[in-house]
């Protein structure tokens, strides 16, 4: 795209002109990312070494001793989102920036958390930040980043709102955790069950993104509200198609293991759906989930895959991502945006939704 650079001198925010409204998604992603940067780093640099250490390691700015390097720090889907919930009121470029840094921020926090629940060794196809700098150091790092998120969401917008949305989603996605630890212990988990904590723990904070990005853009309470909406539906497609991916994504792309969450035996919807299911197949999988110790026979995971796709898992996941996008839709057509304004963030839904990375 052909842009032209230019910085906010006061925030440092980076006000590059945004991509045309027929981009593809992805020219909008990386927008996010240079828009939502600097604002990220200079919140890094007043955090305490220690934990500007960890976090600058685990956003890719540099490797565990510190050394530049440019493995980015994720697809900024949920900056992205705001931004672009700004946008389709109307703001000018670099509005939302820091509702975008916020939400990145608290979404980082939170997988620095859940790697070291998980146990998982790597993230973003290097080591986890608490291999290399111990639990306590992740933790605290973590705490860090959730603080500066809060303290960066008052700078844009009606304050009070955004700071209370904010919180809300962080303690929704909080008790989603709670409840997907909880279910790893459990062989009875219904989908209902499966869809509301990942309502919690995926579509609270991409709601919030878009409610802080339209607050930021000047939204009245209805047109915040539908685009908070818009944004927890999305964050359900979104998350069964990470549940998917979780099973049969490209290790190359995903950065995770192959069956990465069968391997960790964790009750993702296609594997609940597939459980519930009342087929020679489902049988099979219960045994294979109640042993013990985990799945960690290459031949074992590609059963396991293979059983939850013939007993329906994978089809009836792919059914109910494309039946939250409808949803997320009609929330955006609620707002009574114009579409011309809107289209970006409807081509981002549909590809997010539609993904296979």
């Amino acid at each position: 795209m052909n842009a032209a650079e230019a910085t906010d001198t006061k925030t440092g925010t980076n006000t590059r002109t945004a991509p045309a409204d027929d981009a593809e998604p992805e020219a909008w992603l990386h927008h996010a990312r240079e828009v939502t940067d600097p604002v990220l780093r200079k919140a890094g640099d007043s955090l305490h070494p220690q934990a500007r250490m960890v976090v600058g390691y685990h956003l890719g700015w540099w490797d565990a001793q510190g050394r530049p390097v440019t493995t980015g720090w994720g697809k900024a889907v949920r900056p992205a989102l705001a931004l672009l919930s700004a946008r389709a009121l109307g703001a000018p470029p670099g509005v939302g920036a820091h509702c975008a840094a916020a939400v990145q921020l608290a979404h980082d926090s939170s997988l620095l958390h859940d790697d070291i629940i998980d146990r998982d060794d790597t993230r973003r196809h290097r080591p986890a930040a608490w291999r290399v700098f111990g639990i306590g150091g992740a933790l605290l790092a973590g705490d860090a980043m959730l603080a500066q998120a809060v303290c960066l969401v008052q700078h844009e917008g009606p304050s009070a709102p955004a700071t209370a949305a904010l919180n809300e989603a962080v303690q929704q996605f909080i008790g989603g955790q709670f409840e997907d630890i909880g279910f790893e212990e459990r062989a009875d988990v219904s989908l209902t069950e499966c869809t509301t904590m990942a309502a919690r723990k995926t579509g609270a904070l991409m709601g919030a993104a878009c409610r802080l990005g339209a607050l930021a853009g000047g939204a009245d309470r209805a047109q915040a509200a539908s685009l908070d909406a818009f944004g927890r539906s999305l964050g359900l497609a979104f998350q069964h198609v990470d549940d998917l991916l979780g099973i049969w994504g490209d290790p190359g792309a995903t950065g995770k293991p192959v069956g990465a969450d069968l391997h960790a035996r964790k009750k993702s919807l296609p594997v609940v759906a597939a459980l519930g299911s009342d087929t020679p197949e489902a049988v099979e999988l219960a045994e294979l989930y109640a042993r013990d110790p985990s799945l960690d026979d290459a031949g074992v995971l590609r059963r396991a895959a293979l059983l939850v796709e013939r007993a329906g898992g994978r089809q009836r996941t792919s059914g109910l991502a494309r039946r939250h996008l409808a949803e997320a839709l009609d929330h955006l057509d609620a707002t009574l945006l114009p579409a011309s304004d809107t289209r970006p963030l409807r081509r981002l839904a549909e590809w997010l939704a539609l993904r296979d990375h």
